[in-house]
């Protein structure tokens, strides 16, 4: 029967984004790029069966990242509009085979709208020999997260919002991901974090971790932003019958004086590392520690994500996992 693994089932691949448009890129463009090739080369394959395949838009970009990143890793040219392939690229699913299950995408209600996002999923299902299922509503992989067990989370701010799918709801949503993706459960958190462009993608907000079982920040400070936000997810989580581990926030972070969606919950689970955003916050390590608690079987690692900050996301974001079969 078919169905979506969880991130920390094992992967084949995982696509990368590698930043290099200088339009989308004003500001710290070196040091995203040294984020990516560093969050790149700790996933790459050391005898773990994950080949990491760095995706970049021209010539020029393949160039830089191939200095950056070590020698073993792919790095393919698809031409795309950003880095963000959580949500423009496929969602693979498996059963007798892989499939690769391809929403539309509509620069996140139409506020990002950039030449190659809306079928960068379908030209890298094709080149992985992946056949593909293209399904006529919007969907982003940032904007649900799921335990590989058939249960999904996601929120109202995002799913629902009509710069997505007019006038969807949650039956006809859940009726749509359940024959997409063959989710059984849906929890529906409200609100995502404070300043996110995305609409409030939960994989800022809740993560998870083992079937059954989230991780939501608690706020680490009374100035944090996100304090209610928090809090409301967990309730809601608790009340639909899941597990739910609290860990510490980032805290309210700020960038030329507006806040960020700054968020440890937007690590990516390899097949023998974890990689955790930091931000030179005052939590940076605790958050590290308490995911290495819940990975135990996994190296969980603290890298930079300042720079990526700056265009919205982090490493989550940037990577798409293709599933063993």
């Amino acid at each position: 029967m078919m169905r979506w693994p969880a991130e920390w089932e094992p992967h084949e691949a995982v696509w990368i984004g590698f930043p290099g448009n200088p339009n989308e890129w004003p500001q710290q463009l070196a040091e995203a790029q040294h984020e990516v090739a560093a969050f790149a080369n700790a996933i790459r394959d050391d005898g773990n069966g994950e080949q990491v395949r760095l995706v970049c838009r021209d010539s020029g970009d393949a160039k830089r990242a191939s200095e950056l990143v070590h020698h073993d890793i792919e790095i393919m040219l698809q031409p795309f509009g950003d880095i963000w392939l959580r949500d423009t690229g496929p969602i693979i699913t498996v059963g007798a085979d892989r499939q690769a299950q391809d929403f539309g995408f509509n620069g996140w209600g139409r506020k990002f709208e950039m030449a190659g996002d809306q079928d960068i999923g379908q030209r890298l299902a094709t080149a992985a020999g992946l056949s593909v299922c293209q399904h006529d509503w919007i969907l982003e992989g940032g904007a649900i997260d799921g335990d590989g067990a058939g249960q999904l989370i996601t929120t109202e701010q995002c799913l629902l919002n009509p710069n997505r799918n007019h006038n969807m709801d949650k039956n006809e949503a859940r009726q749509k991901l359940r024959q997409a993706l063959n989710i059984e459960h849906v929890c529906w958190l409200g609100d995502g974090l404070k300043a996110d462009h995305t609409d409030g993608h939960v994989d800022n907000l809740a993560r998870f971790v083992a079937a059954g079982k989230i991780v939501i920040p608690q706020a680490s400070d009374v100035d944090d932003p996100n304090a209610d936000i928090f809090d409301d997810a967990a309730n809601r989580a608790a009340i639909a019958g899941l597990n739910v581990v609290r860990i510490p926030s980032v805290g309210k972070y700020e960038i030329d004086d507006d806040i960020a969606p700054a968020s440890y919950m937007n690590f990516y689970v390899g097949n023998a590392v974890v990689a955790v955003p930091q931000y030179g916050a005052s939590s940076d390590a605790a958050a590290v520690e308490f995911l290495a608690e819940l990975f135990p079987d996994r190296k969980v690692i603290g890298l930079s994500s300042k720079a990526l900050l700056h265009g919205g996301g982090s490493f989550h974001c940037i990577s798409q996992q293709i599933p063993q079969i």
